[in-house]
């Protein structure tokens, strides 16, 4: 298994598959069948993120299968240059079996050769699997944004995590 950036057309299928299959495990942003993900806009939106600054989509590759991606989006303020926004998803066949763990190793030293000093992200206070992953990758819990999701009829709680570089 390696790690590397999405190339827009050549992965944007892939990548569909993958982000449908996270987004169908009920913890992303994006419920499951919400958003209609077509091969042009996401390869558009892969170059988009690709050629913004301290910015990419990188993906996690088997015997040419994506078994993951990992979004990072960085600032421009003055103020905010030194941070970045991280989203992951990871497929549920390739679960339990590093995946995360590898796009986070690469994205943390691929951040600090960027000079990003702060990475952050949130997730849904019950994931579990995902929180357990975050912390052993060094990021904290800096607080809770309450009823910030609302699922099935529930009021959910995301909590905020940051990793310090």
């Amino acid at each position: 298994m390696f790690v590397r950036k999405a190339i827009g057309k050549e992965d944007a299928l892939k990548i569909i598959s993958v982000m449908t299959n996270a987004e169908n495990s009920g913890f992303m942003l994006f419920a499951p069948g919400e958003r209609r993900m077509e091969e042009d806009s996401i390869c558009k939106f892969i170059n988009s993120i690709n050629n913004a600054p301290k910015s990419g989509i990188f993906i996690a590759v088997e015997e040419e299968e994506i078994l993951g991606y990992l979004m990072i989006k960085g600032e421009n303020l003055s103020r905010t240059s030194h941070r970045a926004a991280i989203a992951i998803g990871v497929h549920s066949n390739s679960r339990g079996i590093g995946v995360g763990t590898i796009l986070f190793e690469y994205i943390i030293n691929w951040a600090k050769q960027e000079q990003i000093h702060r990475l952050e992200l949130t997730v849904i206070e019950n994931n579990v699997q995902a929180i357990h992953l975050y912390k052993k990758m060094g990021f904290e819990i800096e607080g809770i944004k309450k009823d910030s999701l609302q699922i099935n009829d529930s009021y959910v709680n995301e909590l905020y995590m940051s990793k310090l570089l």
